[in-house]
């Protein structure tokens, strides 16, 4: 498959909806209202499609008011992309007519092939024979759709659409997808793209994630996967594509009932999970456990710059938190590196810190820090070349000032752009304002030290699997 053939997926001038319906439950409408509207339920990020819009229904004249085609032959205009939501039995007949209008992509979103057994096998081998023969690029069948922000579509009955940022998250589980954009809305989580490809029976994650790879929407790749068919071609692919950019990866079926259940949910075969995990490995992923893990890394590694050394310092103004933090970068194998004197000798010289502050990592400015102090530690630890990163930690005190430490962290980010910064603004309600301030700057800001702690873990990895690259080049 020639990787250039899904643009007509990702960047389509025109859609067709075959099963396009009037009936508002049903999936064919949602995703005629997703295309024309943005979203069924409605939100800030909802965006109608810009190109033109066919559905098809022999039935109907129009709905949502657009006109409608009895069938995709009637249609004039060339057709970049077919989205296909029709009852299992017929998709093999559809695939023709896609064929015969020489059809540039398909989604089909239809259940009921590979996953129900051996006689939904042979139907989802007849679609793909089809398309095969068309060379028609092929995602699904069994799945949600894709969804992409910044060219305004959303080509899924997803029930609303995530705000555009530069993270690409690919899910062979359509549900699990719909659910991430509820919780990336609330959370101003921003996607490149969201692409649900369930079965995979035409193209694979290895396919979409080549395609990424030269994506300049996208700056990290988050995976959920349950099986690989072709475990040679994803690794070839994603080392092709680690080296350019992230890809975090979250695998499903790690135990015999996840197995099962991986089967009756799309078909695949979960295998090993200790032949994924060497295969994640070697290829440059970085594995996590969690599906909050997987968007946790994935936002740290798109946001960030990798740690070129495992040398890490802790900023905190509690010193609890230092330490339960320091626990945490210990246990997952991030240096926090001990401080040179003359490092000390120059907080000491700051005029800025508490006589009773830590002069250790981590450097604890003590409770009633003050802006200044902050943006003392902070500029004094990062300009020194033996820290390669930092985790800033701040308590809410009855002096804290949040959003002018907020701005220290911005400017220091700025100032030192080679080395990542984290945060853990730990509170609630007097925090939201300067977390909310950290995100539009892009500082990944956690609720919690131990993800700050496996965050910078992440960026230490990345670090060094580049620095592996640049030596083996050399």
């Amino acid at each position: 498959m020639e990787i250039k053939k899904l643009d007509a997926i990702f960047n389509p001038r025109s859609i067709a909806i075959i099963g396009a319906s009037r009936d508002e439950k049903s999936v064919g409408h949602a995703i005629l209202r997703n295309l024309t509207v943005g979203c069924v339920f409605k939100c800030k990020y909802c965006r109608p499609f810009k190109g033109r819009i066919y559905p098809i229904n022999p039935n109907a004249d129009e709905i949502l008011g657009v006109k409608c085609y009895a069938k995709l032959g009637d249609v004039a205009d060339e057709i970049d992309l077919a989205v296909i939501a029709v009852p299992a039995k017929i998709v093999p007949a559809i695939m023709k007519e896609c064929a015969k209008k020489k059809v540039k992509a398909a989604i089909i979103i239809s259940a009921g092939f590979a996953e129900l057994g051996r006689e939904g096998k042979k139907l989802q081998d007849a679609v793909v024979k089809i398309s095969k023969a068309a060379k028609i690029p092929l995602v699904g069948p069994n799945c949600l759709g894709i969804i992409r922000p910044s060219a305004s579509m959303n080509a899924s009955f997803a029930p609303s659409t995530p705000p555009q940022g530069n993270i690409a998250f690919i899910s062979q589980s359509g549900a699990l997808a719909d659910s991430i954009i509820d919780w990336a809305i609330e959370e101003s989580y921003g996607f490149s793209t969201v692409i649900s490809y369930g079965n995979h029976a035409g193209l694979d994650v290895h396919d979409f994630m080549e395609w990424l790879g030269n994506d300049n929407e996208t700056k990290s790749i988050a995976l959920y996967i349950e099986g690989i068919d072709d475990g040679r071609k994803f690794m070839e692919i994603a080392k092709k594509v680690s080296r350019i950019k992230p890809v975090v990866v979250l695998k499903a079926g790690k135990t015999q009932t996840g197995k099962n259940a991986v089967s009756s949910h799309t078909g695949s075969l979960a295998g090993s999970y200790e032949v994924y995990e060497a295969v994640f490995r070697q290829s440059g992923l970085v594995i996590a456990d969690t599906v909050e893990e997987l968007f946790d890394i994935a936002k740290a590694l798109a946001e960030q710059q990798p740690c070129r050394e495992n040398a890490v310092a802790i900023v905190t103004n509690g010193g609890g938190c230092g330490v339960l933090c320091a626990d945490k970068c210990t246990e997952f194998g991030v240096n926090v590196v001990e401080l040179k004197q003359s490092t000390i000798n120059k907080l000491d010289k700051s005029g800025k810190m508490h006589p009773a502050y830590s002069r250790r990592n981590p450097l604890d400015i003590i409770g009633d820090a003050l802006p200044e102090r902050y943006e003392a530690a902070i500029n004094i630890l990062l300009a020194e070349d033996y820290i390669r990163g930092l985790i800033v930690i701040q308590t809410l005190q009855a002096m804290t000032d949040s959003i002018e430490d907020a701005k220290i962290v911005i400017e220091a980010n700025k100032k030192f752009p080679s080395k990542p910064i984290v945060c853990t603004y730990m509170g609630g309600r007097f925090s939201k304002e300067s977390i909310e301030l950290l995100k539009e700057h892009k500082i990944p800001d956690y609720n919690d030290l131990s993800k700050s702690a496996k965050a910078m873990q992440a960026l230490v990895l990345r670090g060094e699997y580049l620095k592996k690259i640049d030596k083996n080049k050399s």
